[in-house]
């Protein structure tokens, strides 16, 4: 009588070992960084007309809430906001609900138009940036 080797218990067990392998590196892979979002409870912000306010400083605020997908406010959250002609910044750092509010003085439209919009960038460690281009849009009443 002839006695066979069959290798299938041994290839079972190294297929059950690189198995293992496999499963220990993926439960050690960092997790990718969570979605946030901003918002502005404004539907646009309104400058005044040139007309006498020439020499007049203009300030505004700007309400930015920061969010994840729970809809939960994000703390410590960094928000910058370029101007409408993109020559000044404005930034802020979020309260432990989400809320910033960023002042911006004297904010001008770009040469020869009438509306123009407020880019935002918000940035937290654990998340991914979250940038528009568009957040608001800022109209010369």
């Amino acid at each position: 009588m002839r006695f066979f080797w069959c290798p299938l218990p041994l290839l079972t067990v190294v297929g059950l070992i690189g198995f293992c392998a496999v499963l220990s590196a993926l439960s050690n892979a960092p997790t990718p960084p969570k979605p946030m979002y901003a918002t502005a409870n404004l539907s646009a912000l309104f400058l005044p007309s040139n007309e006498g306010y020439s020499n007049k400083e203009t300030n505004l605020s700007l309400p930015v809430k920061v969010f994840n997908s729970e809809n939960r406010g994000i703390g410590d959250a960094n928000v910058i906001a370029w101007s409408l002609d993109r020559k000044k910044v404005y930034s802020g750092v979020t309260d432990l609900e989400g809320n910033v509010i960023l002042k911006i003085s004297n904010p001008e439209l770009p040469p020869g138009k009438a509306e123009g919009y407020i880019k935002i960038k918000v940035m937290r460690e654990g998340y991914r940036d979250f940038t528009n281009d568009y957040f608001l849009k800022v109209i010369r009443s």
